[in-house]
């Protein structure tokens, strides 16, 4: 992906702390003190330019969401959007690493990830870089609540299909599995701007929803 260069972004980003959070290692274990409640938590690894994660904000006043991702030249989109929505009180983001998310967060800060079209990573030789793998798995479940969740949206076929056996044998319950989810698009669906773009070319969008078990 060709990211285009906007110098203007970090200023921009800077002026709206109350969006973009600077400094988020210090708010491990007190991201409710950011919120001022004990609402559940639900984060998006890779939020792009931010339809999903506003979107699902405004539609779920009773949750408090946290869009991560890394580049400034692509956050600063999701920040327009945000500021567009007139700043949901319930959506924050950070500018941040998504594959370190450990560094943010500790045990029962989360309850849900939302994982939408991530890189799918497709030589074998990168398996270790797709945020199904095991290695990702483990983090993830370090920051959940017991029983938390993944839910898991992508176009490619051979990333869907390795994140069911990924999944699978790390123990998670998989649930409402779809191989077309547009065939019966479920009313609550929020797209993604990939989704769009994917969906009107005839691309079935996979997706899944998967448990944690507690050991």
């Amino acid at each position: 992906m060709r990211l285009r260069n906007k110098p203007w972004a970090r200023e921009f980003i800077e002026s709206h702390p109350e969006v973009i959070i600077p400094n988020p290692e210090e708010w491990k274990g007190k991201w409710n003190e950011i919120f001022g409640n004990d609402k559940p938590i639900h984060i998006e690894v890779g939020t792009g330019k931010g339809q999903f994660i506003t979107g699902m904000a405004q539609a779920n006043p009773d949750i408090n969401y946290i869009g991560i991702e890394m580049y400034t030249s692509v956050i600063v989109s999701a920040l327009e959007k945000v500021l567009d929505a007139d700043s949901p009180s319930n959506l924050r983001l950070l500018n941040v690493d998504g594959s370190q998310l450990e560094k943010y967060f500790q045990k029962n800060d989360v309850e849900r990830i939302y994982l939408n079209f991530s890189d799918p990573w497709p030589k074998n030789r990168h398996a270790k870089r797709r945020l199904t793998h095991e290695g990702f798995l483990k983090i993830y479940e370090s920051i959940f609540i017991d029983n938390g969740e993944i839910h898991f949206k992508t176009d490619n076929r051979g990333l869907f299909e390795f994140s069911l056996v990924s999944m699978s044998q790390y123990g998670m319950l998989l649930k409402d599995v779809s191989l077309d989810l547009h065939a019966n698009e479920p009313e609550d669906n929020i797209r993604t701007e990939y989704e769009e773009k994917f969906s009107s070319k005839g691309q079935p969008i996979y997706r899944l929803e998967a448990q944690f078990v507690k050991k």
